[in-house]
């Protein structure tokens, strides 16, 4: 549940680049301050996104990377795939451009507590779980047992690898695995989903799955998880459908009943299931 109101959709924030930081090849993580310096300007929920506006190229929804404890500027995680990513990896600090957000409803929060929590993503699906994990480590005694379990398809494609070791001080438990292994990799070799098949669960009915990613892993996972006896009204994902106008009036991201720019990206399973997948497949 987002804990502040929801922003003017129609109002655009002008912000300065104030520090860039290469993370994988076509990947990298901006931090962006606004030029209105107002106390607490950058709030956001974890799972939000912002639009990204670039003058006579357009404007893309990418969601939060950052801390959301930082409330001074906004940090995201981008990876080229259009025209506006492109033209946004062309910039440089001191450049300027337009967001508007933060949107849509974030991560579940309030159900966190005393539960157990597995985070399941792969790629660059692990930006928008990054401040989930921030949030759940500053509150590291309220909840139970945590664990991420990563992929990608080589070891060089795993994002923010730099962090692991301070998550892992920290109590989250760090799993990784990729497709395909290279010289001086000792983990796993594998699809994601294998992680959490392998997983020791200790208490299913008081645990929470919650995923982010290419949407065939997120079914995977959904059906590993029902599998180990977590219920769907436990597993939450976020969906990424063609965000255009954030405020659900273009339409162009409705999936079912739902508009996902204003009514996810995070949805419960169980609400999105029926709509997700062609049966049989």
């Amino acid at each position: 549940m987002t804990p502040f109101p929801a922003a003017n959709p129609w109002e655009t924030e002008s912000v300065v680049i104030e520090d860039v930081v290469d993370e994988l090849d076509g990947i990298a993580t901006y931090q962006l301050r606004p030029l209105n310096t107002a106390e607490g300007a950058c709030r956001f929920a974890p799972g939000q996104f912002n639009m990204l506006y670039l003058p006579g190229v357009g404007e893309a929804a990418i969601s939060m990377s950052g801390d959301p404890a930082h409330v001074d500027r906004w940090t995201h995680t981008v990876r080229v795939a259009g025209n506006v990513t492109k033209t946004l990896a062309s910039l440089k600090p001191g450049d300027q451009l337009g967001v508007r957000g933060p949107f849509g409803v974030g991560w579940p929060l309030d159900e966190l507590w005393d539960h157990d929590v597995i985070l399941v993503t792969g790629g660059v699906g692990l930006a928008p779980l990054r401040p989930l994990i921030y949030h759940m480590l500053r509150h590291r005694e309220a909840l139970g047992r945590i664990w991420l379990l990563n992929g990608a398809r080589t070891p060089d494609g795993l994002l923010y690898t730099r962090e692991y070791a301070e998550w892992m001080r920290q109590g989250l438990s760090v799993q990784l695995t990729v497709d395909r292994a290279m010289a001086g990799w000792n983990g796993h070799v594998g699809v994601v989903t294998l992680l959490l098949d392998r997983l020791r669960l200790p208490e299913p009915a008081r645990t929470l799955l919650i995923t982010c990613g290419p949407e065939v892993m997120m079914k995977y996972a959904a059906a590993s998880a029902a599998r180990r006896g977590i219920t769907d009204d436990h597993i939450w994902i976020s969906l990424e459908r063609n965000m255009q106008c954030a405020a659900g009036l273009c339409g162009h991201c409705q999936l079912g009943p739902a508009f996902v720019c204003k009514d996810g990206p995070v949805f419960r399973y169980d609400a999105m299931r029926s709509y997700l997948f062609a049966e049989g497949l």
